[in-house]
């Protein structure tokens, strides 16, 4: 008798332990369906889970979207800087008497050459995305000519890429080229005053295409040299000169 009212008193659950299922025992739940009753709960009233925020290139784009005002287009800083500043500066110390004379940018020409395409073709290839990149517009694969034996070039043959940049990417770009690709040039002392052309027009060029911040070091496979030339409207180099201190090109002294 003692044993039956032993085996009739129910068995207390410890505590925070869960009920025991008299239904027959299933495979464990998906991770899907585990999130799905995760939202389920939350949808009921249960508290979300805090945690770090993790911000996404949507995030980022929409939060800049929001930031300008309804109708309001979007300018280039180097522009604004031109209309703002640059321009005052130039009409103060060349006194010009027409607005139309004070120079402006033209046009922003950038050509990289590769002269490995004669042992490899598809060299080409990779330059042109990684031009595209850096410009942000498709360029053009420059061909030869003519055929040169000595330098085994045949005829028609891609020799290098060139893209030719105006208004708003002309700005963007100059921007970046002075505040971040140049700084992060090695050994960096400034760019030559001497480059002009007599017409107000200045070229230059960089040794390493790495040097600007598009181009992912890690995949990338070789590191080719660009040559960028800077068209004004400027009639004498003095006033081109200005005209891109305006723009904070480190010029050396």
């Amino acid at each position: 008798m003692s044993d039956d009212k032993k085996d009739a008193k129910p068995k207390k659950a410890k505590a925070g332990a869960a009920p025991a299922s008299t239904g027959p025992k299933g495979p464990p739940p998906s991770k899907t369906e585990e999130k799905r009753a995760e939202r389920k709960s939350k949808g009921k009233g249960g508290e979300a889970a805090t945690g770090p925020a993790t911000s996404t290139q949507s995030e980022t784009t929409r939060a800049k979207a929001l930031s300008l005002k309804a109708g309001e287009k979007y300018v280039p800083r180097a522009k604004k800087r031109y209309h703002d500043v640059v321009r005052k500066q130039l009409i103060d110390k060349f006194a010009y008497k027409n607005p139309m004379q004070v120079p402006k940018l033209d046009k922003i020409v950038i050509n990289m050459g590769v002269g490995e395409t004669t042992a490899d073709t598809k060299k080409i290839q990779s330059a042109v995305r990684d031009l595209t990149l850096i410009a942000g517009q498709k360029p053009v694969v420059t061909k030869a000519r003519i055929a040169i034996s000595n330098f085994k070039v045949r005829e028609n043959m891609p020799l290098g890429c060139k893209v030719t940049l105006r208004k708003d990417r002309m700005y963007d770009f100059l921007d970046r080229l002075v505040t971040i690709a140049l700084p992060r040039v090695r050994d960096f002392r400034g760019v030559s005053p001497k480059s002009f052309d007599g017409r107000g027009n200045y070229s230059m060029g960089l040794k390493e295409h790495i040097v600007f911040p598009e181009i992912d070091y890690d995949k990338i496979e070789t590191v080719w040299g660009m040559d960028i030339t800077i068209c004004t409207t400027a009639r004498t180099d003095e006033e081109a000169q200005e005209l891109l201190s305006g723009f904070q090109m480190p010029f050396t002294k």
